[in-house]
């Protein structure tokens, strides 16, 4: 209110102000129009532009009466015989007086409403542009908070007042966030009990509540329920305590609620598909992880059972160098099912990111050494090389999951390559990154498994002599670990013959104190 009188006070300040600059500048230009020998008709002419100007200018229609009184009263005192009184000798000139002062009514009413309408014109335009600005806003917008932040900012340059907001989740309004409009401060007054209560009272009715309205009256916002015809998805207030909308406004508002409605909704129906989907492809990882462990994991078993067997039964029958190769059968099956288990458990962690991370700047040749110690016995049928790089190379890693990286790698060349094959680990320093390559020399992998090769479940068709297929993780584990460390992996021909498997790590440099 206090603005607003203070509004009316400013415009009726300008309004005389203007009034008497236009009176004052059409006298002046009468006077040289006089100097010049015009005649009166050109000077009354001025007078009637000065009239269309002030109502042009100002915003109240008092000015132009006003100006077009004055106008008349001077040009008649001013520029008529006699000059400097009320009277003249033409007769004829009272009635020239009064048409003038009413043609001057007439074409200031004519601007003043053609100003008027200019203004409508260019309000609704910019109306338009915020509706349509709000849609493109909505559809923007990630999460439901966002939505309704957005549509309450957008309700703020509509109407320039202050909105306050709550979104619904889980059937309940939330605590409530507030949009100033320009000039306000306290947002303090919009979030009090009171208006709460009124919030509640409107998301509980799913109707309007609060100030202009019959419930709850002595609120200082009016409430309205963002809803469709089944849900509500949050509340808006608008401020209009002792205002009220236009039907013009209230219509671009509710506009603007139904479209913020349906962006929240389409929200609400994103988040449940995506939900599903999630939930699908789990539900899939789970059959493929039961179908995968349960005929993966029957021949190893089996075999340790049976020989365990064979051994309680049977061990005083064997000769030493039969009963070493039950043991080392039954080794190998077990390590084979704790480097599976292990996979499947990293796996696990890293998709449920729920893998801690220790990151530390290591020596890479350490790494590699000391991934070479934990390579299953059947390293001694293959030719095991590593070549370190000539410089010193430093990388920061989580030492424990790149060791994991090389002993699937190395154990995939072993497993699909013939005995006696060359396995060979290389280093090497490029730009910012150090490479570690594994190479065989075995028969190679197919242009086409090379696309599908990191994928999760898949294994080669060249099946491991030992018949266990293994459940196509140990690639898909390596490609996971390298990327959390920022770096990439890839796979090659070998020429002439066989694949290489390379991977990057970010390379720390180092530092010498002396």
């Amino acid at each position: 209110m206090r603005e607003e009188r203070g509004k009316k006070e400013y415009d009726g300040i300008k309004g005389l102000a203007v009034t008497a600059l236009v009176l004052a500048s059409a006298t002046g230009l009468g006077g040289v129009f006089r100097s010049l020998h015009f005649t009166e008709a050109n000077i009354l002419i001025v007078y009637v532009l000065g009239v269309l100007v002030t109502a042009v200018i100002t915003a109240s229609r008092m000015w132009s009466v006003l100006s077009s009184f004055c106008s008349v009263l001077l040009f008649n005192f001013l520029y008529t015989e006699p000059r400097f009184s009320l009277a003249a000798y033409d007769s004829g000139y009272p009635i020239t007086f009064v048409i003038a002062f009413f043609a001057a009514i007439i074409a200031s009413n004519l601007a003043i409403q053609l100003r008027k309408q200019a203004e409508q014109s260019a309000l609704m335009a910019y109306r338009t542009k915020i509706l349509l600005e709000t849609n493109q806003i909505l559809q923007k917008a990630d999460s439901a908070e966002e939505i309704i932040r957005a549509a309450a900012g957008q309700i703020v340059k509509l109407i320039g007042k202050s909105v306050v907001y709550y979104d619904c989740v889980s059937g309940k309004l939330s605590e409530p966030s507030v949009c100033l409009a320009e000039g306000e401060v306290g947002k303090e007054i919009y979030t009090s009990l009171q208006e709460k209560k009124t919030a509640m009272r409107a998301f509980e009715m799913k109707k309007r509540a609060g100030a202009g309205t019959e419930v709850n009256t002595e609120a200082r916002c009016q409430y309205l329920t963002i809803r469709n015809a089944e849900s509500v998805y949050g509340v808006i207030g608008i401020a209009l305590k002792g205002t009220e909308l236009n039907t013009f406004e209230n219509n671009l508002l509710l506009s603007i609620l139904g479209e913020c409605a349906l962006a929240l909704e389409k929200e609400l129906y994103n988040r449940k598909r995506e939900e599903a989907v999630t939930k699908a492809k789990n539900e899939e990882l789970r059959a493929n992880l039961l179908r995968s462990i349960s005929h993966d994991l029957r021949t190893p078993l089996t075999s340790i059972s049976g020989n365990a067997g064979i051994l309680l039964n049977n061990d005083e029958v064997f000769d030493k160098e039969k009963r070493r190769q039950l043991y080392t059968d039954i080794y190998d099956d077990s390590m084979w099912l704790i480097n599976l288990v292990e996979n499947l458990l990293a796996v696990t962690r890293l998709e449920d990111s729920t893998m801690r991370m220790n990151m530390q700047v290591e020596l890479v040749d350490e790494v590699i050494e000391e991934a070479l110690k934990h390579i299953s016995r059947k390293r001694e049928e293959h030719k095991l090389l590593y070549v370190p790089s000539e410089e010193l190379l430093l990388a920061k890693m989580d030492s424990r999951l790149i060791v994991q990286v090389l002993i699937n790698l190395v154990e995939n060349a072993m497993k699909y390559t013939q005995e006696g094959s060359t396995i060979e680990i290389s280093t090497a320093k490029k730009d910012s990154m150090i490479e570690i390559a594994v190479a065989d020399n075995g028969k190679g992998i197919k242009a086409e498994a090379k696309e599908k090769i990191f994928d999760m479940f898949y294994t080669a068709e060249n099946k491991p002599a030992d018949s266990r297929r293994g459940l196509g993780l140990g690639l898909f584990l390596v490609k996971s670990i390298v990327h959390v460390h920022g770096g990439t992996v890839s796979v090659k021909d070998n020429i002439p013959n066989g694949t290489i498997f390379t991977f990057t790590l970010q390379a720390e440099e180092v530092t010498i104190n002396e």
